[in-house]
C-alpha cells in the first residue's frame, strides 16, 4: 500500500458505546498497524473506555498534528480535554455530550481539511443529542456536507463485507418518498454507487435497483413510479456503461444474491434497503459518507446505550470501518495519481 495513512479516531457520542469499541479494535494488530490512527477527543471519556473494558492502548500525547511521526509505529492522542464523564451518565442522552461530539467531529473536518488527515473514522453517533446539543441538521452527513461547503452529490451508503447497499432517499417521512423518486435522483444514486465502489477497487460493479411499490407495480396496478421514473432511469445509467438491472420486488431483493450475485443494491427509501442487511450481519455492517471530500466511515449501527458500560459491545463493526476507510483514502490517492 506504501506510504501509510494518516487517520483520525474518534469515540464518538461519549455516553454510548464509543469509547469501547475504539479501545477494542486497536487491541487488533491488523487494524492497529493499518494506518497511523491519530485519537481526537478528551483524555478522560478514553479512560473510561479503559475502566468498562479492562484493556488499554499504548499512545503519545501530542499538541498538534505536526508532532505526527508516520514513520513511527505508534498510536497519537490530541486530548481536547472538552468533556468530562462526570457531566453525563453512560447510556443516557447528554445535552453536554451531543455538543461536544460535534464540535469534535468539526475539529477533525478542519484537520483534513487541511490536509492533516488522510481521512476520519468516527464511533456511533446519536442524532438527538447532536441536535439538542445545537448542531442543527437533518442527519449527520448533512453536518458534514456544511463543514465541508458540499451542496450536492453526497449520500449515505453502507456495506457489509462484499454488499454495499444505497438508496435514492434517506432520513424523510414514508410520506414524502414517493414525491423524491424521480428518474433523474435515480440516476444520480445509480451513478453515485458506481462511483463509490470503483474508487474502493471494485471493477464493473454489479448493481441491482428495487422497486417503490409491491411487485414492482404489477404493470401500474400498483403505481407508475417503476414506469415513469426508475425503469428509464436505469436505462439511462445502462447507455452509460453501468452495469445496472432492475427494479425488482424489494421483498425478494436479498434472496437474489444466492442465484445472480451482486455487489450493490440501490433501495428506495431507508428501510427497505437497511432491514435486509443488518439482519444479514448488524455488528459488520459500515456506513459510508459518500460523496464528500473527506472519506468518513463509522459503524452502522447506533450507539447501544442498552449496554454502553458494560463491557459487551462488539468491535467488529468499529474495525470494518477502520479498514474500509484505509481502502477508500487509498483508492482516491491512486485515482488521483493516475489522473496527473
Amino acid at each position: 500500500m506504501g506510504e501509510k495513512l494518516t487517520m483520525g479516531l474518534l469515540f464518538g457520542e461519549a455516553t454510548g458505546i464509543g469509547s469501547e469499541l475504539v479501545i477494542k479494535a486497536l487491541q487488533k494488530a491488523e487494524i492497529k498497524n493499518h494506518a497511523t490512527w491519530v485519537l481526537i477527543g478528551d483524555e478522560r471519556v478514553y479512560r473510561q473506555g479503559e475502566a468498562v473494558t479492562g484493556l488499554s492502548v499504548e499512545y503519545t500525547k501530542i499538541k498538534s498534528m505536526a508532532d505526527v511521526k508516520p514513520e513511527e509505529d505508534r498510536v497519537w492522542f490530541i486530548d481536547l480535554g472538552n468533556l468530562n464523564p462526570e457531566t453525563y451518565e453512560l447510556g443516557k442522552l447528554s445535552i453536554d455530550s451531543g455538543r461536544v461530539t460535534g464540535e469534535t467531529l468539526k475539529y477533525a473536518m478542519d484537520l483534513a481539511k487541511a490536509g492533516d488527515l488522510d481521512g476520519i473514522v468516527y464511533a456511533p453517533l446519536n442524532k438527538e443529542a447532536l441536535h439538542r446539543g445545537g448542531h442543527h441538521f437533518e442527519d449527520e452527513i448533512h453536518y458534514f456536507a456544511s463543514l465541508l461547503d458540499c451542496e450536492k452529490g453526497f449520500g449515505e451508503i453502507n456495506v457489509m463485507d462484499d454488499l454495499w447497499v444505497t438508496r435514492v432517499t434517506s432520513h424523510v417521512p414514508i410520506s414524502k418518498v414517493s414525491s423524491l423518486v424521480t428518474k433523474q435522483r435515480v440516476q444520480e444514486v445509480i451513478n453515485f454507487a458506481h462511483e463509490n465502489m470503483t474508487t474502493a477497487g471494485v471493477e464493473n460493479p454489479k448493481i441491482v435497483v428495487s422497486a417503490l411499490n409491491p411487485h414492482a407495480g404489477e404493470g401500474g396496478m400498483i403505481g407508475r413510479e417503476e414506469i415513469d421514473e426508475i425503469i428509464p432511469a436505469v436505462k439511462a445509467a445502462q447507455a452509460e456503461g453501468i452495469n445496472v438491472s432492475g427494479p425488482f420486488p424489494a421483498d425478494t431483493l436479498f434472496l437474489r444474491r444466492d442465484k445472480e450475485p451482486f455487489n450493490c443494491l440501490v433501495g428506495m427509501y431507508h428501510d427497505q434497503a437497511q432491514t435486509g442487511m443488518k439482519l444479514l450481519g448488524f455488528y459488520r455492517g459500515v456506513t459510508v459518507s459518500g460523496g464528500l471530500p473527506v472519506v468518513l466511515t463509522t459503524p452502522a449501527h447506533g450507539t447501544a446505550f442498552d449496554i454502553a458500560g458494560k463491557g459487551k459491545a462488539d468491535s467488529g463493526a468499529m474495525e470494518a470501518a477502520m479498514k474500509l476507510a484505509v481502502r477508500l483514502v487509498t483508492g482516491r490517492k491512486q485515482r488521483s495519481e493516475l489522473a496527473k
